[in-house]
């Protein structure tokens, strides 16, 4: 792979305070200005959404595809903004000839470590960040780990091991491990959060260089209430191992399209108001990750939404609808980072 441009300042995220970004994709910003506009007026952090990953940076051996990487890379540095590496470890993003080499040679750390010397050599000057394993644990299974390629191939080390090896590239990077599922009280996520930080724990507990956590926050109006009972004691048990926690994936999936689209907004960002009124008052909480900025270019939408078509149909769950036009959730997320800054528990920082 070629060079990427190290030249001009980095000004990164807002480190008098917590951070707020999105998950972009460079083809888009470029062919949207309104999208460009909004992504620099509203983030001092943005996400790769899916051109950091495995299969997209690599999809043959000896193969490299690193230009939409590259382009938001060279944006975020233009305009003095940070990246947050997005991912190195993902069994849905891993590559079928990975998966097809370790099926051959289970047990052949060589695919991990090179690819970690080379995305990391490349852009580790430029990301304060990584999420090194994105979604490692499971629930009713053996060590609370998901049946991953890694897990298949290396056993129940690879996390730790993982994170050994990005450390070794990137001494200087926050490394992170990144996981979805905690929001809830029901019985599939109360087993998760305790899965979570046992996996945590057992990190910690072995030396691994873990710096802090990704909690996604994909909400759903459907799951019920969120309970500061059971949310508040999670980030407090992160936040007391040393750990500090991004909110790294923030959207809200609706389940009824069809109302009053005042009414779903509203359901909407009351419901991150809550969200967000227990997570900013933990201190070790860094920053908030919006999943995208504008309904139409959400994973929530079930199949690719046109420029022309009408915002009310689309799930309403990010800060600006399709038309690029801020909803009330935008406000309530500017207000609560906002008054997060101003927060006296931040002045240390």
């Amino acid at each position: 792979m070629g060079a990427v441009d190290r030249r001009g300042p980095s000004r990164g995220a807002a480190r008098d305070g917590r951070y707020l970004g999105a998950a972009v994709r460079i083809d888009q910003i470029e062919a949207e200005p309104r999208l460009a506009e909004a992504v620099l007026r509203d983030c001092a952090s943005l996400t790769p959404e899916i051109d950091m990953k495995w299969d997209a940076l690599q999809p043959g051996p000896g193969e490299w595809r690193t230009g939409p990487a590259d382009g938001l890379v060279a944006f975020a540095r233009q305009h003095g903004l940070a990246v947050r590496g997005h991912t190195l470890l993902w069994d849905q993003s891993t590559p079928a000839w990975v998966r097809a080499r370790l099926e051959r040679d289970p047990g052949d750390w060589s695919l991990v470590a090179d690819y970690f010397k080379t995305v990391l050599g490349r852009y580790g000057a430029f990301v304060d960040e990584w999420d090194v394993v994105n979604e490692p644990i499971d629930t009713g299974v053996r060590d609370n780990l998901r049946a991953t390629v890694f897990r298949k191939a290396y056993g129940p080390d690879y996390v730790a091991r993982a994170l050994h090896e990005a450390r070794a590239h990137a001494p200087h990077a926050r490394l992170v491990v990144n996981d979805y599922g905690f929001d809830y009280d029901n019985p599939v996520e109360n087993a998760r959060r305790a899965a979570f930080l046992r996996l945590l724990e057992d990190l910690k507990a072995r030396g691994a260089p873990l710096d802090g956590v990704g909690v996604q926050a994909h909400l759903d109006l459907g799951k019920g209430p969120l309970k500061r009972e059971l949310l508040a004691p999670f980030f407090s048990r992160i936040a007391d191992l040393g750990l500090g926690i991004a909110i790294t994936e923030l959207d809200v999936k609706e389940h009824d399209l069809r109302g009053d689209v005042a009414e779903r907004d509203r359901q909407v960002a009351d419901h991150v108001q809550a969200y967000l009124d227990i997570a900013l008052e933990q201190a070790s909480v860094t920053g908030v990750t919006t999943w995208g900025l504008s309904d139409r270019h959400s994973w929530l939408q079930k199949k690719p939404v046109r420029p022309t078509a009408s915002p009310a149909g689309l799930n309403r769950g990010l800060p600006y609808d399709g038309a690029l036009t801020p909803k009330p959730v935008y406000w309530t997320i500017q207000q609560a980072m906002l008054d997060a800054k101003a927060s006296p528990m931040l002045t240390n920082r």
